[in-house]
């Protein structure tokens, strides 16, 4: 019998507000750390991104053009309270509503991330994000209203954005910490910080609304560099530390045990309070979502005793000559993509989600010809067929597939000639223009996986 995908399956696209709606000073907005950066070479400015508060109707058109069923995408904070922590912004609050409603009038199911590294200029500039926890308190706050207003409508929730990032080397430019001199207990705080969060909103949902919340892990498969026992065991503790230790609350409520005695035995100050331990408990997660785009290697010759497990991959990191890459050395692993996808659901028994896939290229429209992104197609088509082989071999429950800005968008690091999307954004008109894997996708979405040729 041939193998087929669940008819509730999900397929579609993921966005942020910062790389997608522009619109910074409009809407009774208040800035963010990103509307104050200064764009750098061949990059777009943050203010205005691909313009999606203007052109979100054209988007969601071609979103529905191309078959999905679900977008995933950012409420921008200081949208919604420009100062971070005070009144909120009733219009703000209308656009998204706007937004929620045109989604669902086209059939496509909206799921809402309520954090992605876009912290209100306010609370950074006054208490270094989430270093302090009274930023923490305001941001549940934030969180609460926002299911408040949209629970009723919107069935599916991620608190933050690719959450273990906040667990490792960088983490300041994540979670709005402006202070310069940074120690290892600044990086736990952090996380226990929005690790709180998560859970007391994802306890809030659970006790008030018909809905489902996940956990958020940025990963990358990570292989020994040699055979030596080495790579194997700092391969093992670096993943205990910035996967595991976050599944761990996800799927039961809990720190690593690991981690903890690390935190123990270096005198590590993470601000762990009393209540703190009862919050971890209750904030047990419907499924564990990711994103994912390459593999690496890590390379332990050139760790020590004394480097933070949090940051072996800084030093650590190394390319694998065997794979095929883009032109920034990203590698092309559909396997393992498809590794991640069994070990998380055999490990900790909840349903995963992949929420951001996809591969940048440089790509520059002549005015004319259709964009042939046929190593885009390639590259989507094998991570797809390793998917279906975790289902249907693996036994993997899996939701969905969700490719990163499906409809292109700035990088991350602001740059617009890497491009991921399926629809390519002119960077001075905004002009949507479709490539060839438009219509690719929206055949495999419209076979619901089966046709992927």
């Amino acid at each position: 019998m041939e193998n087929k995908m669940p008819k509730d399956f999900f397929w579609g696209n993921s966005t942020s507000s910062m790389q997608t709606e522009g619109g910074w000073n409009e809407g009774g907005k208040g800035p963010s750390v990103y509307d104050v950066n200064t764009a750098g070479r061949s990059a777009k400015d943050w203010q205005v991104t691909n313009d999606n508060y203007h052109h979100y109707s054209q988007d969601l058109d071609l979103m529905k053009e191309m078959n999905m069923n679900m977008y995933r995408f950012q409420i921008s904070w200081s949208r919604i309270v420009p100062d971070g922590d005070g009144e909120f912004n009733e219009e703000g609050i209308a656009f998204y509503n706007r937004l929620i409603d045109d989604l669902l009038a086209r059939g496509i199911e909206p799921m809402i991330c309520l954090y992605h590294f876009d912290m209100p200029l306010n609370l950074a500039e006054k208490y270094n994000g989430f270093l302090s926890r009274k930023v923490k308190e305001a941001f549940v706050r934030f969180g609460q209203e926002m299911m408040k207003r949209f629970a009723d409508k919107v069935k599916y929730w991620i608190v933050f954005n690719e959450h273990n990032l906040y667990f490792a080397d960088g983490f300041e430019h994540y979670s709005g910490v402006l202070k310069k001199e940074l120690t290892l207990s600044d990086m736990y705080t952090v996380f226990h910080h929005t690790m709180l969060a998560h859970c007391e909103l994802t306890q809030f949902l659970h006790e008030n609304f018909e809905a489902k919340i996940g956990g958020m892990l940025a990963t990358t498969e990570i292989y020994p560099a040699t055979f030596l026992p080495k790579d194997n065991l700092y391969l093992r503790k670096f993943d205990e530390f910035y996967n595991r230790n976050l599944c761990d609350v996800y799927a039961f409520g809990h720190y690593s045990h690991e981690v903890m005695t690390y935190v123990k035995n270096q005198n590590i100050q993470m601000d762990f309070q009393k209540g703190d331990e009862e919050i971890l408990k209750n904030g047990i997660s419907d499924f564990i979502s990711f994103s994912y785009y390459r593999s690496i290697l890590l390379d332990a010759s050139q760790l020590t005793e004394n480097d933070v497990p949090n940051s072996y991959l800084t030093k650590g990191m190394k390319l694998n000559p065997l794979l095929e890459h883009n032109q920034w050395d990203w590698s092309i692993d559909p396997e393992g993509f498809r590794r991640i996808l069994s070990r998380l659901y055999n490990e900790f028994g909840l349903p995963v989600f992949p929420i951001e896939n996809g591969i940048g290229q440089s790509e520059i429209w002549d005015g004319k010809t259709k964009i042939a992104d046929d190593l885009r197609i390639s590259y989507h088509q094998k991570h797809l067929e390793a998917m279906k082989k975790a289902i249907f071999t693996d036994g993997v429950e899996v939701m969905g597939y969700l490719g990163w800005g499906l409809i292109d968008i700035p990088a991350s690091s602001g740059a617009i000639d890497k491009r991921y999307g399926a629809v390519y954004v002119d960077p001075k008109s905004h002009k949507r223009i479709p490539k060839k894997s438009f219509h690719w996708f929206k055949n495999v979405f419209a076979s619901n996986g089966d046709h992927l040729d």
